[in-house]
């Protein structure tokens, strides 16, 4: 079992407050402004999740962002995609990522706080998401970078959208703004970005008084698709990402 009280202060992209009735709000940050994503937060979310799953206090998990992004920016600090060794610690974080949230056996709300540019699948894997009106979602990196969307996004979005949306959604590197997504059953309720997390522990603390196995199982009813989808797909798609990269660094290496 882990406590608060263990992990509160470990993360440090990661801010935590919980309620007396167990609802536990995640806010992911840089150095207390919006997260820019790197190979060090990509190591620490694995843990961070996992920590989240396995605390029995934790009633209900908001997760959301600091700044005006959710999740938009990203360094190519820490990671190593161009060597065997260092594509194998992404590949192993990238698949082990998905699964904890998964295993965090609680209701999750997401709380999109602005752009969603990168890893919108964290907010897919959840179970209600809410987003404020500046809220867009684009798979933006991969192409930049040259290399496959093999880490969740290509097996989530086919599934939530519609698999000739999501193909399109990835290929195109659309812009889908917040009443489209809304339209399309990405985002469950546009609310300004003022009242963001006011309804977000709105809808939590109904949850939260819920007898707790009751909300703790309707969570694993409703993720079992889910969890199918993520267990076969998402390695395979992660070695896809990984031969694109190997090809990027030959590229490189020639120029």
């Amino acid at each position: 079992m882990s406590r608060l009280e263990t992990y509160g202060n470990a993360f440090p992209n990661a801010q935590f407050t919980r309620s007396q009735s167990g609802v536990l709000e995640v806010r992911l940050h840089t150095d207390g402004g919006k997260l820019v994503f790197n190979g060090h937060t990509h190591e620490q979310f694995v843990e961070l999740f996992h920590q989240i799953g396995a605390d029995p206090d934790n009633r209900v998990v908001i997760l959301t962002g600091s700044g005006d992004a959710f999740m938009d920016a990203i360094s190519p600090e820490g990671f190593d995609f161009f060597s065997p060794r260092g594509y194998d610690k992404i590949y192993r974080e990238g698949k082990k990522v998905l699964m904890n949230i998964l295993d965090i056996e609680v209701p999750m709300i997401t709380a999109l706080n602005g752009p969603v540019l990168l890893h919108s699948e964290y907010a897919l894997l959840t179970d209600i998401i809410l987003a404020t009106p500046q809220t867009v979602f684009q798979d933006k990196p991969h192409f930049d970078f040259g290399i496959v969307p093999g880490d969740g996004v290509n097996l989530l979005w086919p599934e939530v959208i519609g698999s000739i949306r999501g193909r399109y959604f990835i290929l195109t590197r659309q812009v889908l703004d917040a009443e489209t997504a809304k339209a399309w059953g990405v985002v469950n309720e546009i609310v300004p970005a003022d009242r963001l997390l006011i309804r977000a522990h709105e809808i939590a603390e109904g949850i939260a008084a819920l007898p707790p196995l009751t909300s703790s199982y309707t969570r694993i009813a409703l993720t079992q698709k889910l969890r199918r989808i993520i267990d076969e797909g998402a390695g395979y798609g992660l070695a896809l990402e990984g031969i694109s990269a190997a090809e990027v660094a030959r590229t490189i290496a020639a120029g």
